[in-house]
């Protein structure tokens, strides 16, 4: 898969794309890869932690939506030059106590994201997946774009490269992944 095919900067629903492929995209175009399995979030806070976890945040992490935009953006340009971002937040929460208005709230802080990057030109592209949590009714007019799995899905296997991935940060995400973690950029300083 080819970065080049989807808009730099943009917020969309992965449908078409496997997390392995874009994680692999991302590394071959030397761009930060974000992932974020949020499968059993039951709501707002609980979201927030897994991405704060996931994107190795800063312990001083808010966990609410403005310091969630605070850190896709200020800190991650405070660390230097970017030279893109493909974030993936898989099995979103599609139930009453997570409900549309919630997701969009949480939605609009990476489009607000990807509008700062676009302003400084370096790509910014965030790929979408929902669920429905077992036991949980979805709220009225809600509909789960994915259904629900059987079992956790676990992470993608890819081949580790010799140029370093860190099994530490999830997924096997490039050590350049880790933007956020202002322990190794403030070190660099």
């Amino acid at each position: 898969m080819q970065l080049q095919t989807v808009r730099p900067n943009i917020v969309q629903a992965i449908r078409a794309y496997r997390a392995e492929d874009l994680m692999s995209a991302a590394e071959g175009a030397n761009q930060h890869f974000l992932y974020a399995d949020l499968a059993g979030a039951q709501n707002k806070q609980e979201v927030l932690e897994r991405i704060a976890a996931a994107f190795l945040f800063p312990p001083q992490f808010g966990k609410n939506l403005d310091t969630l935009y605070d850190c896709m953006t200020n800190l991650a340009l405070k660390a230097g030059t970017q030279n893109g971002f493909v974030v993936v937040l898989e099995q979103l929460p599609d139930h009453a106590r997570f409900d549309r208005e919630a997701r969009e709230q949480l939605l609009d802080v990476f489009r607000e994201a990807a509008e700062f990057w676009a302003e400084r030109r370096t790509p910014f592209r965030c790929f979408y997946s929902f669920s429905v949590a077992r036991g949980l009714e979805a709220a009225p007019g809600d509909r789960a774009e994915t259904a629900p799995a059987a079992a956790p899905k676990p992470p993608p296997k890819v081949q580790v490269s010799k140029n370093g991935f860190n099994p530490n940060f999830g997924v096997n995400m490039p050590l350049m992944s880790s933007a956020f973690d202002t322990a190794m950029w403030l070190s660099a300083a």
